[in-house]
């Protein structure tokens, strides 16, 4: 019996420096299980390439020049199937840090980072099973001088925001929820907040959109 292997893990590169570009595709392409299917300097050639190769995972820059990184996770709102993103930055302020995380990206690692950890970043990046521990929105994979942070947005439902998921896909409204789990109905109001910033979403339909064609496994389970 042959044995099919997996494809490789597909990224877009989307940095406005030519040369930041090339250096980071040539080490992708040299690295097992990846593969860079395409870089660009400006969103509007990014989401001509969405519209016609697999992506799995985007390296996008913060800044870039005429426009912002956020703007461009906008844009993916438009494509049924959206990659993960992954910024990566020379620097952000932490309050673009949060908005980038809540507007859904996966995570944000440095550009001065060892490029070990830019390709251990891509792979908990597009895995499905990535290992989660909750530190408030984000988490660090590593943190020392020589070892820049890796923010990863956490991906797993406390007990809490399973509860309230449970009742969202069941039709149920707030109070209605909040009675189920013996919370009021402002802190119902709350949880179903934190289900969106971890879904980056913006409304309940969206929600169980993304619940059930990207998390069906690990928020949904055996429902």
């Amino acid at each position: 019996m042959s044995i099919v292997a997996s494809a490789p893990i597909s990224v877009l590169i989307l940095d406005d420096h030519s040369l930041f570009r090339e250096v980071v595709a040539r080490l992708l392409d040299a690295e097992e299980g990846i593969s860079v299917c395409g870089q660009c300097a400006a969103v509007e050639e990014a989401v001509a390439i969405l519209s016609s190769e697999r992506v799995d995972v985007i390296l996008l820059d913060y800044d870039l020049g005429t426009e912002l990184g956020t703007e461009f996770l906008k844009s993916l709102r438009l494509f049924k199937e959206t990659p993960r993103i992954l910024m990566v930055t020379a620097g952000m302020t932490e309050g673009a840090k949060r908005e980038a995380l809540s507007a859904g990206a996966a995570g944000i690692v440095l550009k001065h980072s060892p490029p070990e950890i830019l390709i251990e970043a891509i792979r908990k990046t597009a895995s499905e099973d990535a290992p989660s521990h909750s530190n408030s929105q984000a988490k660090g994979y590593a943190e020392s001088r020589h070892n820049p942070v890796i923010l990863l947005r956490e991906r797993h439902l406390t007990s809490r925001q399973s509860a309230v998921l449970r009742g969202i896909l069941d039709g149920l409204g707030n109070r209605a929820i909040g009675e189920t789990i013996n919370a009021s109905e402002s802190a119902v109001k709350a949880v179903i907040q934190e289900l969106f910033q971890k879904a980056g979403v913006r409304s309940r339909s969206q929600l169980v959109r993304i619940a059930f064609e990207k998390h069906s496994r690990d928020w949904i389970g055996s429902r």
